[in-house]
């Protein structure tokens, strides 16, 4: 804080602290202590008070056909319809008077209530969640590495400007563009086709969207950029003197990257696994659009049902605060794994 001042000055030190607390309760603590207290709690009713809401209901659907037909009525059959609809109208009155509101009840129902089937969903999720996380380790480090240790400073800019320019495009279009490769006629079953692999008159194409290495595909395409950047920016840093003074002792290229560049790369690698993870964990649009209901939901997805389709948002806050719990928890673990801390990670 004395360095902010002395650097900036009070005003701006004070207007930076304010946008960051807005920042911090507006848009995190907030939004997150509202779901945690929606999903606390449920609406309870008496039987007989569902009996009297369901006869309420019925009412109104019964009045609004007499209105409908007495539209279309003509002389005497106008008034009767009117006189049904006023003593419709009566009953729904005298119901609703003594209608009993729903009572809220707190407790832990939302969250131990999950069924079976969604709860394998959830575990299912986390899992290949870690395995986009670990394919995208395994395919981004190279290429950190290269950029930051190997390639002239031409062409590691190069080389990040390829992965970047993708990024220009809408992420929907290149999730689209994943879909049009991988589908049943799509490029590559195409290719198989041109040469007698496949045959679409017969529908013997490979179904790739049917199986979950599909979604990691697309997935690892999305958010490669969330691996490279974290690890990149480490592995610049790491003096091109420890590699060469490990060439002379006579460590071979796994022992240097073991005992050498992972341990200096921590940080950046913890970042790009918590990253990937989250963003993997949380995603809709990629199992959404890839997919396309074959492979198997995600939890994002149930998530999405609960508040948009089956309208029971307390349920689906407790989906998505236990969502929240599990990437806290894959979180601690990798640091705890690769030995840093939140102090590392900021660096």
């Amino acid at each position: 804080m004395r360095s902010l001042v002395a650097t900036y000055g009070r005003g701006l030190t004070a207007l930076f602290c304010g946008l960051a607390l807005i920042w911090l309760l507006g848009l995190i603590v907030l939004p997150q202590l509202f779901m945690l207290e929606r999903s606390l709690w449920w609406q309870e009713q008496p039987a007989e008070a569902f009996a009297l809401t369901k006869r309420i209901d019925d009412l109104y659907n019964e009045v609004s056909l007499l209105e409908f037909d007495r539209r279309a009525a003509e002389g005497e059959e106008v008034a009767q319809l009117e006189a049904r609809i006023a003593a419709k109208r009566a009953e729904i009155a005298e119901l609703e008077a003594v209608e009993v509101a729903p009572v809220r009840v707190y407790g832990l129902a939302n969250y131990v209530k999950m069924s079976g089937l969604h709860f394998w969903i959830f575990v299912k999720t986390i899992f290949y969640a870690m395995l986009v996380t670990l394919l995208a380790l395994v395919v981004c480090y190279p290429i950190a590495f290269a950029a930051a240790q190997l390639a002239s400073p031409a062409n590691a800019a190069l080389l990040l400007l390829g992965l970047v320019v993708p990024y220009a495009i809408n992420e929907l279009l290149r999730v689209y563009a994943w879909l049009m490769i991988l589908d049943y006629q799509g490029v590559i079953n195409s290719f198989l086709a041109w040469l007698g692999l496949v045959d679409f008159e017969k529908r013997t194409w490979v179904p790739f969207l049917e199986y979950p290495g599909a979604v990691f595909v697309a997935m690892v395409y999305a958010y490669v950029l969330f691996m490279v950047f974290p690890m990149y920016n480490t592995m610049e840093t790491l003096d091109r003197n420890q590699l060469e003074a490990a060439r002379d002792l006579g460590a071979s290229t796994w022992r240097t990257h073991w005992r050498v560049v992972i341990p200096h790369a921590r940080p950046g690698i913890a970042v790009g696994c918590i990253m990937t993870f989250m963003l993997s964990a949380g995603s809709f649009a990629v199992p959404q659009i890839i997919s396309r209901g074959t492979g198997g939901d995600w939890f994002s997805q149930l998530i999405y049902r609960q508040f948009f389709e089956s309208f029971n948002w307390n349920v689906g806050a407790a989906y998505a605060f236990t969502l929240l719990l599990a990437c806290i928890v894959f979180i601690f673990l990798v640091m705890r794994l690769a030995g840093v801390g939140i102090r590392d990670i900021a660096k």
